[in-house]
């Protein structure tokens, strides 16, 4: 492998994924980025859709695509109306995605991603924790949900509580649920980040 994929819960997620005796097709939504998570399933064999809002996110990952010779399937998208049939997607990720939205498009993404999902399959999200350094900062617009400067542009970040997430996932079979709060150096400042991370499965 001549790649590293920062986000080591994502292959946490693989092994659960590759328990399954589905089809190998797998759907990230927040695909793009300089090294796209999809590649490490694609070298394992599943056949990779992704779906990215931010144009220049989809021509960072079409970069990596051309270096590493991966076939990844990333399009411009919005998670809150998926292009798939329904039921036609065995594996479906966010990752550190879906809190770049207000509550209510939370809601409308995960109800799509549903949607998409095969009966049996698994899927990941996470969400921001109250506990984030992040939390209050910038402005407030709804409950938890505020404006905040990232990499110079002005994006939501929305914050649940340890139990909150699980109002999404009330038909579904909760796998595996971590409350995540980690310290580290960014920008040559001391952060804290919050995170709750879910996998869970869609049931017949």
């Amino acid at each position: 492998m001549k790649f590293l994929i920062k986000q080591p819960q994502l292959y946490r997620f693989l092994n659960y994924c590759n328990e399954y005796n589905l089809e190998k097709s797998i759907l990230d939504c927040g695909a793009g980025g300089d090294y796209p998570p999809l590649a490490i399933f694609s070298e394992f064999g599943y056949k990779t859709y992704g779906i990215e809002i931010n144009d220049s996110q989809i021509e960072k990952a079409k970069i990596f695509s051309e270096q590493f010779s991966f076939e990844l399937n990333i399009s411009k998208g919005d998670m809150r109306k998926l292009p798939f049939e329904n039921e036609s997607i065995s594996y479906i990720y966010s990752y550190n995605s879906i809190f770049h939205m207000t509550k209510k498009d939370i809601t409308k993404s995960i109800n799509e991603i549903k949607r998409v999902l095969k009966p049996g399959g698994v899927c990941c999200i996470n969400f921001l924790s109250l506990h984030d350094s992040g939390y209050g900062n910038g402005d407030e617009v709804g409950e938890n949900e505020f404006f905040q400067i990232e990499r110079g542009e002005k994006v939501i970040h929305t914050y649940y509580n340890i139990n909150e997430g699980e109002l999404h996932f009330k038909d579904m079979k909760i796998l595996f649920k971590e409350n995540r709060i980690l310290e580290r150096i960014y920008e040559g400042q001391k952060i804290k980040q919050g995170y709750i991370d879910y996998i869970v499965q869609k049931m017949y």
